[in-house]
């Protein structure tokens, strides 16, 4: 396969990621490096999202301390392929754990966003849930459109998991919605949020 033409995905990121977030309640959000933040600040900026500004690979284990130290909150990753594709170990980390409460979302554009829009190997052969469920996620799926969004919701937000889906995104480079910078703030705010003063 050509790994440098562009394929044509209908979904919008930031779209995606406003249905993902707009009935949030308590759900507890880890943004990966790059357009997952800019895309969840864009949704609307909250103390419950704990974004990272440069652990690229980072999202989805830190996902999985949190569902494992909150088993009963919904913990949602929102991470990009070029990422996910640093981190694959994580897939079988997870599988492992097993976190009923977790669900893991690659906003797969198949494309590095932050360095030049490179063609990542989700261009070619490369299928992350397929390798997710090869490692032991029992609820995998790829998303193409918006009727398969719109399925593939409930299970995200709600199913037992650990849930993994590949949402196939347009390759776009939109304007930036920054959260704050400062990560001892965002440490802190996202603890105060979670945890109380006590």
């Amino acid at each position: 396969m050509d790994m440098g033409r562009a394929k044509t995905y209908p979904l919008d990121r930031r779209a995606v990621v406003a249905a993902l977030l707009r009935d949030r309640g308590d759900m507890l959000v880890v943004t990966g490096l790059g357009a997952p933040t800019w895309d969840a600040t864009a949704a609307g900026d909250s103390a419950l999202t704990y974004p990272l500004w440069g652990a690229m690979g980072a999202a989805a284990m830190m996902g999985l301390g949190l569902a494992l130290a909150q088993p009963e909150r919904r913990v949602l990753v929102l991470t990009g392929d070029g990422e996910m594709l640093m981190g694959l170990g994580a897939l079988t980390g997870i599988a492992v754990e097993w976190p009923a409460n977790l669900s893991l979302v690659v906003l797969d554009n198949e494309r590095y966003g932050e360095t030049g829009m490179q063609p990542t190997h989700t261009a070619g052969s490369v299928d992350l849930p397929g390798m997710a469920a090869a490692a032991g996620w029992p609820l995998t799926g790829t998303v193409a459109d918006q009727a398969g969004l719109e399925a593939a919701l409930p299970a995200i937000l709600s199913a037992v998991g650990p849930v993994f889906h590949s949402v196939k995104v347009k390759a776009e480079e939109l304007p930036l919605a920054m959260p704050p910078k400062d990560g001892a703030f965002l440490k802190d705010r996202f603890r105060l949020a979670l945890l109380g003063t006590a």
